[in-house]
């Protein structure tokens, strides 16, 4: 294995382990698990940087406000309080409620639901800062969440369920914000379709010393009239040099 791909793996194994650890490592931790590869202090530093950037501590716990935006702490503290009103429960309650939900008790199931609500926000505030605001991803961690209890009669042993919910529920996560961004590239491209036949009909337009028709712009640029017609939509008809409706 090259330099390079060990320094990755090793990167990527301690950002597991900081996750499974309620996101935080001792600085030894980090140090000891690149002993081999003799780094100079500073770059054990950028190194840090970059756990504290994946949401995990290094020395010391992250605080919300190092990662969340200041709605985001908001949002999160109302719905932490809202959470206080539910009913605690004892963990031999919990592992109950689970047999019975996985026998198919539909209130049992309602109630394994709230007993998870905490985990939910904890696993998202994991994947915070990927451009998908946090109340959004809680949302669908409880939507995975409400599916997965649902699911659980396949399981042979309740100790499986933790290990099934969580993985539903970051699923959910991980498809909210592959969805995001591919809305957010999607839209780029459309806002690049927009600007560069704004600029074409603007040259054009400066040209003739007129707007200018959708055939024209064809005729000049090469564009389909369905581009043309896309980025009139898109804009919301302000594309000021094209004439959409000539006399």
């Amino acid at each position: 294995m090259n330099r390079d791909a060990e320094f990755a793996g090793i990167l990527k194994k301690l950002v597991e382990l900081g996750r499974d650890n309620d996101n935080f490592l001792e600085a030894s931790v980090v140090d000891e698990a690149f002993a081999s590869m003799q780094l100079q202090p500073g770059q054990l530093e950028m190194i840090y940087e970059y756990l504290r950037s994946n949401h995990v501590g290094v020395g010391e716990p992250l605080k919300d406000s190092d990662y969340l935006e200041s709605e985001e702490i908001d949002y999160l503290n109302m719905y932490l309080e809202d959470l206080k009103a539910l009913p605690s429960f004892s963990e031999g309650e919990k592992e109950a409620v689970t047999i019975s939900a996985m026998a198919g008790d539909v209130d049992a199931q309602s109630r394994l639901i709230e007993m998870h609500l905490e985990n939910v926000v904890e696993l998202a505030k994991l994947y915070a800062g990927q451009g998908v605001f946090l109340e959004d991803l809680i949302g669908e961690g409880n939507v995975a969440l409400s599916l997965g209890v649902t699911m659980l009669g396949a399981l042979e042993h309740e100790s499986e369920a933790d290990g099934m919910l969580t993985r539903m529920i970051m699923d959910g996560m991980e498809e909210c914000i592959a969805d995001h961004a591919e809305m957010t590239k999607q839209d780029e491209k459309s806002a690049k379709s927009v600007n560069d036949v704004a600029d074409k009909a603007r040259e054009l337009a400066e040209e003739l010393g007129r707007k200018v028709t959708i055939e024209e712009l064809m005729q000049e640029t090469g564009f389909t009239r369905n581009a043309i017609q896309r980025a009139l939509v898109f804009s919301g008809g302000k594309i000021e040099d094209i004439d959409s409706d000539p006399k």
